[in-house]
C-alpha cells in the first residue's frame, strides 16, 4: 500500500494566516521558495506588489527570499486603451527633454532681455532703442545673449591675483635672508569658501550688476561728459581700477598676516594665561 505524502499546511508570509482561517481565499506559489514561505494569498501579494512598485505597474518585482522574479500577466486591453497607454509612455519619455528645452529657452530669453536692458543702460534709453530698432534681428538674437556671458567670463579673470603673485615674487621673497627656510603661504582666496558655490554666486552676481555700477560711477565721476556711453565706459574702468587696487592691497595684507603666523609649543602660554594659572593655583592652595 503506497504512502500518501502529507502536504504541509499553507501559511501566508504576509498576513500569517493559514488555509484553515479562510477556506475561500485564493493561494498562489509565485517563486521557488519551499516550506512556510512557499504560499501566499493572492490578495496579500497584490497589496505587497503595489507597495513595492509604487504606482509603476510595469516595474519588475522579485521574491525577497529566493530572488525569483514574479511573472505578472495582465488582461487584454482594447485598441483605445492600448493607444492611450503608448501616448502616455511617449509623453513620459519626452517630458525630461521638454523640461530641459523650457529651462534653456527661459535662460536664453532672460539673457536677451538682460542684454537689451544693458544696451539701453550703457548708451542711454532712447539711443539704445533707436540702435536696436534699426539693427538686424538675427544680430540682436545672437549678440544680446553674449553680453551676460561676456560679463561673467570677464569677471572670472582674476588679474588681481597675478599682481599679488608678482608683488610677492619680486618684493616679499627678496626681503628674506639668503638660505631662509621660511614657509611662504599661498595667495588667500576670495573670502571663506572660495571655489565653492559661494564663490560661483558671488562671481555671477558681481558680473551681472557690473553695468549698473559702471553707470552709477560714471554719473558720479564723469558727469560733465554728455555721452552716456563714454560716462559708463569710463565709470566701469574707474570702478575696476579702484576695486583692483583695494583688492590687491587687501590680499597682500592677508598674505603678510599668513606669512607671519606662528604656531606655539603645546605647553607654551601667553603671559596673561600664565598669570591666570598662578591665580588659580593660589586659590586652590588657600582653599586647602
Amino acid at each position: 500500500m503506497a504512502l500518501v505524502e502529507e502536504q504541509p499546511e499553507k501559511h501566508c508570509w504576509v498576513c500569517f494566516a493559514t488555509e484553515r482561517d479562510d477556506h475561500s481565499a485564493e493561494w498562489v506559489s509565485p517563486c521557488r521558495c519551499k516550506g512556510c514561505t512557499k504560499w501566499i494569498h493572492q490578495s496579500c501579494l497584490q497589496r505587497w506588489l503595489d507597495e513595492k512598485q509604487k504606482g509603476n505597474s510595469s516595474g519588475a518585482v522579485s521574491c525577497p527570499q529566493c530572488g525569483t522574479e514574479y511573472h505578472i500577466t495582465f488582461p487584454k486591453m482594447g485598441p483605445l486603451v492600448y493607444f492611450l497607454q503608448h501616448v502616455d509612455g511617449s509623453l513620459s519619455r519626452a517630458s525630461p527633454f521638454a523640461a530641459v528645452g523650457v529651462v534653456v529657452g527661459t535662460i536664453y530669453w532672460s539673457a536677451v532681455t538682460y542684454g537689451a536692458v544693458t544696451v539701453m543702460q550703457v548708451v542711454g534709453h532712447k539711443k539704445g532703442l533707436y540702435v536696436m530698432e534699426r539693427a538686424d534681428p538675427l544680430f540682436l538674437l545672437m549678440g544680446l545673449p553674449t553680453i551676460p556671458v561676456a560679463l561673467v567670463l570677464g569677471k572670472m579673470i582674476r588679474w588681481e591675483d597675478y599682481i599679488v603673485r608678482l608683488w610677492q615674487r619680486f618684493y616679499y621673497k627678496a626681503s628674506l635672508p639668503p638660505g631662509s627656510s621660511r614657509y611662504l603661504p599661498r595667495v588667500p582666496g576670495d573670502g571663506p569658501g572660495a571655489g565653492d558655490h559661494l564663490s560661483v554666486s558671488r562671481t555671477l552676481c558681481g558680473a551681472l550688476i557690473f553695468p549698473t555700477i559702471a553707470s552709477v560711477v560714471g554719473r558720479l565721476l564723469f558727469r560733465r561728459m554728455s555721452s552716456s556711453l563714454q560716462r559708463t565706459v569710463l565709470g566701469g574702468i574707474a570702478f575696476v581700477l579702484i576695486k583692483g587696487v583695494l583688492k590687491v592691497y587687501f590680499k597682500q595684507q592677508q598674505y603678510i598676516i599668513q606669512a607671519n603666523r606662528h604656531i606655539l609649543n603645546y605647553p607654551e602660554r601667553s603671559e596673561g594665561e600664565q598669570a591666570e594659572a598662578r591665580e588659580e593655583d593660589t586659590e586652590d592652595s588657600g582653599n586647602e
